[in-house]
């Protein structure tokens, strides 16, 4: 079963305006499954060079990809063959001059530090960035929302047959990436500290970053607790959300939060089953906090800046969104069917003056409260960033 990805137009969209696009994001969040579905939509050359004898045919990749070059050719996990990236360029300015502007390669890779560094320093001005995400709200049914949320939105995982087959998934997923995916990256990385760090930000979730605090726990220097952090934020996996900065005369709190980008890893580290086992925990607060962020900055338009409001006497914003157009938008987070705005936000509000406000629950009814603030279920702000993209 396949869900559409709305992404699928833009992608579309960048190959007909640039020589090449990455798209980037996360193993099995389903990349190869989208480039496929463009293969079948326009003459295309599909590689994986995770495959030995694909990466064979690129012994000499100037004569290979020059013989296919009418057609769009799709590298897949490109960054286990970073030194393709110097030939490519001299084939996509070869390409330029016979009047092929547009749509040669379409390069897809897990989002590694190696993907980011190369392409932007041999493919400048050659390359669009797509970012694929896990399914969001939008892309599911509204009566799966749910289960999109215990589950996450990794394909595998959201579809399987049931619950427990699911966090089956999701516990491998996590045991791979430990195990294969990562020193790929960074062969410095032991397997076991990097479960036990993740495991920590999955029961912080939502937590401002206290490098000090992990390092200790972790028996490690802050340097390499930093470095670790770095590479799941390269990975797309961990998100750090960073402070809002400008000069309201207030002592602002300076720390980035962190979280898990897919709810369902979290969970899947904390070991719980079900619902009832993720209403009962301690995180389920934070971990409704992050998948709603999660599924609004995946539906903002481009170009949109992310960060929260914290100040040292309690005026606090949870996710401010300064939008192309100019507005901030000041939303905050709660779990519940009757959301009351703690007086922090209301300062907060003072402080900053946002062009909107709002505060995201689990319902679905839309109404206002004093101080001009909208309560607004997630699926229908979603609806709201979407339309001004």
């Amino acid at each position: 079963m396949m869900l559409p990805r709305h992404l699928s137009s833009l992608l579309h969209e960048r190959l007909d305006q640039f020589p090449a696009v990455a798209l980037l994001g996360p193993r099995q969040v389903g990349k190869t499954t989208l480039a496929r579905a463009i293969e079948d939509a326009r003459p295309s050359l599909y590689l994986d060079l995770e495959s030995p004898p694909d990466r064979e045919k690129l012994s000499d990749p100037v004569d290979y990809l020059s013989r296919h070059a009418d057609r769009l050719i799709i590298l897949d996990e490109i960054q286990r063959v970073p030194q393709l990236f110097q030939p490519l360029r001299g084939l996509i300015d070869q390409g330029r001059r016979q009047g092929r502007v547009a749509g040669q390669f379409l390069l897809l890779g897990s989002a590694s530090i190696d993907l980011l560094a190369q392409s932007s320093e041999t493919l400048a001005g050659r390359i669009a960035y797509v970012e694929l995400a896990p399914f969001d709200v939008l892309e599911v049914a509204p009566e799966a929302r749910e289960r999109l949320w215990l589950r996450g939105g990794l394909p595998e995982s959201f579809l399987a047959r049931n619950d427990r087959s699911s966090l089956i998934w999701r516990e491998q997923f996590i045991r791979t990436y430990l195990e294969r995916d990562i020193p790929q990256f960074d062969a410095r990385t032991p397997a076991e500290t990097l479960r036990r760090l993740w495991t920590m930000l999955a029961h912080h979730q939502g937590g401002l970053l206290n490098t000090a605090q992990l390092a200790r726990g972790l028996a490690l220097d802050g340097r390499t607790v930093n470095r670790y952090l770095d590479l799941l934020v390269d990975l797309l996996l961990v998100r750090r959300l960073a402070p809002y900065h400008a000069n309201v005369g207030k002592r602002l709190v300076r720390s980035p939060k962190l979280y898990i980008r897919d709810a369902g890893l979290v969970h899947a580290l904390l070991r719980l089953p079900d619902h009832e086992a993720l209403l009962g925990h301690p995180v389920v607060g934070n971990s409704w906090e992050g998948f709603v962020i999660e599924n609004l900055l995946g539906c903002a338009p481009d170009g949109t800046q992310a960060s929260f409001y914290r100040t040292a006497v309690g005026a606090e914003i949870d996710l401010l969104l300064e939008l192309p157009t100019g507005e901030t938008w000041a939303i905050e987070i709660k779990r519940g069917l009757a959301p009351t705005p703690e007086r922090g936000f209301h300062h907060a509000l003072e402080d900053l003056k946002p062009a909107q406000a709002w505060i995201v629950y689990s319902g679905e009814e839309r109404y206002r409260k004093p101080g001009g603030i909208t309560v607004v279920g997630l699926r229908e702000l979603c609806l709201t960033l979407r339309a001004l993209a």
